[in-house]
């Protein structure tokens, strides 16, 4: 869980008016859902919430809310107009019960075969997994440095916290190494060579 706390205070009205004030005093609208507290319309200072955000969506943390016992929660959802915060959904959880969440992929290191003129594609960047709140990592980190021309890399692949289960299925594919065009139009352009029939000479002709 993370050491990040979050103050919020209670709000009544939802008109736009209303939010757009609170947006322009620097604070946040949100809801807090969960199943024993009901939903709850509450507002956060941007400047704390940004703090909190920088740990990942996954990362538990304390949520405390005028009139109400500290609240575990994470970032289920979230809006921004122009890279600004305009509205937060938090999601109550249980720090006792597993949690299904897709954990956000971080790619590192150069593929082996972009050296020799691939591509290095990355067909997803979200992993979905399960375990307790606690267990759960803001990111999982990948390497991709082992990659060649053709190699592909799947879910199975990835090694995963301990008490983090896989959820995806195993052979998601994640990332792989293609040929570039320019590869593609050189091997085209070896193979016509090779494959044309020599011309005749003058000789073979007259005969």
């Amino acid at each position: 869980m993370s050491s990040h706390s979050l103050t919020a205070e209670r709000r009544s009205d939802n008109k736009h008016s209303s939010l757009r004030s609170l947006r322009e005093s620097g604070r946040i609208p949100a809801v807090v859902y969960g199943s024993q507290t009901g939903n709850i319309p509450i507002s956060v200072d941007a400047k704390e919430l940004a703090k909190v955000a920088r740990t990942g969506r996954t990362e538990m943390f304390k949520l405390k809310v005028e009139g109400s016992p500290d609240l575990n929660v994470i970032i289920k959802d979230f809006q921004k107009k122009a890279g600004v915060w305009s509205h937060v959904d938090f999601l109550q959880i249980s720090a006792n019960k597993p949690l299904r969440v897709r954990v956000p992929i971080e790619f590192h290191g150069t593929a082996e075969g972009t050296k020799a003129g691939g591509v290095l594609q990355h067909q997803e960047t979200q992993l979905e997994v399960e375990g307790l709140p606690a267990k759960l990592p803001a990111s999982i980190e990948v390497d991709v440095s082992h990659l060649n021309m053709g190699d592909k890399l799947v879910a199975a692949d990835i090694k995963l916290p301990e008490g983090v289960t896989l959820i995806a299925s195993p052979e998601e594919l994640i990332a792989s190494v293609t040929a570039s065009r320019a590869v593609l139009e050189a091997e085209d352009e070896e193979t016509s060579e090779e494959g044309a029939a020599p011309e005749a000479s003058p000789e073979e002709k007259q005969e």
